[in-house]
Formats: C-alpha cells, structure tokens, sequence
C-alpha cells in the first residue's frame, strides 16, 4: 500500500473509532434512560419525554437526532420521536433485547478500566483492579446490583450464542452433561432444549445457584432433566457426569490458575467421558477477530486471556486431556473436544 492510500485508510480507522465510542455511549445513555420502553406504541415529543426523564429538553433532542441518524428512532415530526427497528432491542421487554450488554459495557465498571489500558501494557495486570483495590470477581460479589448488571449482559449474550452452539454439536450422545460454571443456567437450558434426551447439571458457587434458581430458566418442562451441584472449580469439580462443559470459563484466568481448573475437571470426566471447551476462536495471522478484542477486554478486566488452539492444546495436555477436536459454530465460539488422555 502507497502512502497516499493508507494515509486515507489511517484516517478512516481514527474516525471510525471516534464515532464507535461517540454512538456507544449515546446508545448507553438512551438505554439507561429507558427512552424505547417511552416509545412503546407512539411518537412523543422531546418536550415529552424530556418532563419524564428529568433532563434537558434540548439535550435529549440533540442525542436522538444523532441516533435517529444512525437509523436508531426515527424522528417522524420536528422534535417527536418514535421506535424504529433497530430501537426496539433497547427496550426492556423485547425478545433478544440488547438492552442488558449496554448497560453493562457502559457502566463504570468496564469503561473504566479501558481508560487504564497502560497500566495493563506496563505491569500486565488488570486495570480493574488497580481501580477497586480487589479482582473482578471479589468486586461483583461485594455489589449486589453490580453483579445483576453483569448477570443480565452474562445472559443476554449465552441467549445470543446458545442456539448456535447447541445446534453444532452432538451434545446429546454423551446422555449427561454438567455445566461447570455456568452462571443462571441458560446456556445449559439452550443445549437442553435442542439435545432432548440429554441430562443436565448446573454446578456453580452456592450464591450463583441462588440466582440461578431465581431466575428459572431450567424450570418447568427442564426440571426433569436438569439439577444443581454447589462447587468451587478452585477446589474440585463434581463427578457423575459423561460430558463437562465449560463456556467462558478459562478465558477469565493467566495459565496457572487455568490449569488448576482443568485439572480438577480431570479428575471428575471419566475415562470414557469427554471435556467440552466453549471459547472464542483466535483467527490466524493479520485477520480480524472478535476474540483478539475481547482478549484486551480479558487484559484490563480478569487478567485472563483469549487463546489460540495450540495454547489450548499445550493447556490440556499439561492436565491429562488430549484434544480431540475444535468445533466451529456459526456464532464466534468454537467448541473444544477434549477427551481423557
């Protein structure tokens, strides 16, 4: 490439990245303000909305005369608003609302620590915790409303990613499945649904379960099928399952503390079981991939790391595990199949 050209390739790149942050926090702040849920069944002025929201009239008119030129809302009049396609997902009742992810990467807690992105490239450690003065997950556990913030954007993305997995592999022909770490057990109610003479365990930290339970979804026509194990996989993972699935597990944690999970799945998959590692797969070379942004995303918030298959390889090895297989999905997630070695 000449210098002329990427010059120009330079230059759309730097605006490309001003207008992303410019129209995410705009979408954050009108999804925090709960404009769509106002825009349920008609147009409303500015004037309106802004007397409901509590902010300034004019204020709001300029953030959604820039998301309408996004074709986020539509302004049908001067001034007066309505939902367009896309808006609807920012409401809170919409079936695949986007409406939990922004107002989890616009809260604090993750931009934050984007802002500290050198502390990370100096020391290698998260920026999270030079910002809290304790890891993530510590932080979530002492925030209640923090951790439904996080919770909700867990599951709103396993609800994205969960039909396309479940769909790309036999889960079905290992007849048990155990979800280890697996949140509020949507991902597993995914699986379930689509693998329907599959058993399923959901095992995860006792409070976890709590939501778990209280959020349901392996209730009804699943609880048949499905039961709960309280566990630390720092400490051991449950038996009396075939198959042991982890999805977004070993990305949070550096290699060490990695391993020690896997070993302790190893010592709970039997010999003729199987481990089933779903993780965001690393494209090759100069490529774009989703995973080489959320491996900075790993940098500055866990300290954990978006891997390729070779480190996974070398990972499970070092466990007792061979891997057998990698699973494309027509999500970003591969599944890894690793089996007993």
């Amino acid at each position: 490439m000449t210098r002329q050209p990427a010059l120009s390739a330079a230059v759309t790149l730097l605006l490309q990245s001003r207008d992303a942050l410019i129209m995410h926090q705009a979408l954050y702040a009108a999804t925090k303000l709960g404009v769509a849920d106002l825009l349920e069944t008609d147009g409303r002025t500015t004037a309106e909305l802004a007397r409901q929201l509590k902010v300034n009239e004019d204020a709001l008119y300029r953030l959604l005369r820039a998301l309408a030129s996004q074709s986020v809302f539509e302004e049908m009049d001067p001034r007066t608003f309505k939902n367009s396609a896309l808006s609807r997902f920012l409401r809170s009742d919409e079936p695949g609302s986007m409406r939990p992810l922004l107002l989890f990467w616009g809260n604090e807690f993750y931009y934050r620590a984007f802002g500290e992105i050198l502390y990370s490239l100096e020391t290698g450690q998260p920026a999270r915790a030079k910002l809290s003065g304790m890891d993530t997950f510590e932080q979530l556990s002492r925030n209640p409303e923090l951790a439904r913030i996080f919770d909700d954007a867990m599951t709103n993305m396993s609800h994205l990613a969960g039909p396309a997995v479940a769909a790309a592999y036999d889960f079905g022909a290992w007849e048990s499945l155990m979800d280890v770490g697996g949140g509020n057990g949507v991902f597993l109610s995914h699986i379930l649904r689509t693998h329907t003479r599959l058993r399923g365990v959901l095992a995860d930290l006792p409070h976890v379960l709590d939501r778990a339970q209280q959020r349901g979804f392996l209730a009804n026509d699943l609880t048949a099928r499905s039961s709960m194990r309280a566990c630390d996989i720092f400490r051991e993972v449950p038996s009396g399952c075939r198959a042991y699935m982890m999805k977004s597990v070993i990305h949070d944690w550096e290699d060490q503390r990695a391993l020690e999970i896997l070993v302790n799945c190893r010592r709970a998959v039997p010999a003729d079981g199987v481990l089933l590692l779903v993780e965001l797969d690393l494209s090759e070379g100069n490529l774009p991939s989703t995973g080489k942004l959320i491996d900075l995303v790993m940098l500055v918030m866990t300290g954990g790391k978006e891997r390729t298959i070779e480190e996974y390889r070398e990972l499970l090895t070092s466990a007792g595990f061979r891997l057998n297989k990698v699973v494309p999905t027509a999500a970003d997630y591969a599944i890894i199949e690793a089996i007993p070695a």
